[in-house]
């Protein structure tokens, strides 16, 4: 008896051993991960034309007629909260694991459906604030940002109009500028939507031109406040990389000269022949990623070329029977309710920050 309670005591304690050996493995990989995440912190920051995200209301002030319920596109409460959860969908997906930080978004009509996106979805989980105006656009639609409070502190936020050289403003979207703090440094965002090609491309390239200038300035007075500025440009640009607007009006790069300081670098010219919209059979960049050097070189943030994507999840197509492959799955098809996303593909950029 007394052998057998020997044994029994020895067993105890064989597995009291195990068992502190495997908690204090634990204790010290969980003190590992905890210090590895405090070191080197990564957040994302997406784009997205959500394409015509509009209320059910009629607006007498803007041309959305045709997105109310007895408009031509028979727009209604349904299939507004059904494309709203659609958006949410694509968010939640774009970035894996956890949610973007940062989301600029453009063709949204008011700060309302905004509120509607970020409280009425899954994404009220995430506490997403809004920076949001109302632009000169005819349509009423206009750009905005999302933020996580509990990833970045917003500084400061403006919008620049597009004004010509006679003094009169563009009736367009107006270009969003925020600046977030991250840790100890600070990240410079800006969100654009330039004028479209409805009218042409040759005969509306003057209007992208106005744009690109205005950007560029906005951009050279944030040199002149923070020498090394960490910049981020988003956008649905309605023009591609190699057009120019970006390489004569912003004077955006292809490749960083690290002989060369301030200059910004377009990450989206590494994406050919992937697009972000199809037209016909051709697939066009025009939702497009500028980083300024500082960030491509950045010591607390920083990013790099692969770290720019576009984020083609395989729900966001539809076969294309006219033109082949694939093509976007949009919630109009003409005129034809559709039940989709967009007429875009988002992209994404990574960031990281280096305690």
């Amino acid at each position: 008896m007394q052998v057998r309670i020997l044994e029994h005591m020895s067993a105890w304690k064989s597995l009291r051993i195990s068992v502190l050996v495997i908690l204090l493995f634990v204790i010290v990989n969980k003190s590992s991960f905890a210090q590895s995440s405090l070191n080197d912190i990564a957040i994302t920051v997406l784009f997205y034309n959500v394409e015509n995200l509009f209320d059910t209301r009629n607006d007498p002030i803007t041309d959305d007629d045709e997105f109310t319920p007895g408009g031509m596109r028979n727009w209604s409460s349904f299939r507004l909260h059904d494309k709203l959860n659609r958006i949410s969908k694509v968010v939640t997906a774009a970035a894996g694991f956890d949610a973007p930080a940062i989301i600029g978004l453009c063709e949204v009509e008011n700060r309302w459906v905004l509120e509607q996106l970020t409280e009425k979805t899954i994404l009220s989980r995430f506490n997403y604030h809004i920076i949001h105006k109302d632009s000169p656009d005819e349509r009423g639609i206009d750009v905005a940002m999302l933020f996580r409070p509990d990833k970045v502190t917003p500084l400061s936020y403006e919008y620049s109009p597009l004004i010509s050289e006679g003094g009169d403003t563009l009736s367009s979207r107006e270009i969003l500028e925020t600046v977030y703090q991250i840790g100890e440094d600070t990240l410079h965002v800006f969100v654009n939507h330039w004028p479209s090609r409805y009218r042409g491309q040759a005969e509306t390239e003057s209007d992208r031109m106005l744009a690109a200038k205005t950007l560029r300035k906005a951009v050279l007075a944030v040199y002149e406040r923070d020498g090394d500025a960490k910049v981020v440009i988003l956008g649905d640009f309605n023009d591609q990389p190699d057009d120019r607007s970006l390489k004569d009006g912003l004077l955006a790069v292809a490749e960083d000269d690290p002989a060369l300081d301030a200059e910004l670098v377009d990450l989206s010219g590494k994406w050919k022949p992937k697009g972000t919209l199809k037209h016909q059979n051709s697939w066009q960049i025009f939702d497009q990623i500028i980083v300024s050097d500082y960030l491509l070189e950045g010591v607390k943030l920083s990013t790099s070329v692969s770290d720019a994507r576009i984020i083609d999840l395989p729900f966001l197509f539809e076969t294309d029977e006219r033109w082949g492959g694939k093509r976007l799955f949009r919630t109009y098809q003409g005129y034809q309710y559709k039940g989709g996303f967009s007429d875009h593909l988002p992209v994404l950029l990574k960031i990281r920050y280096n305690n």
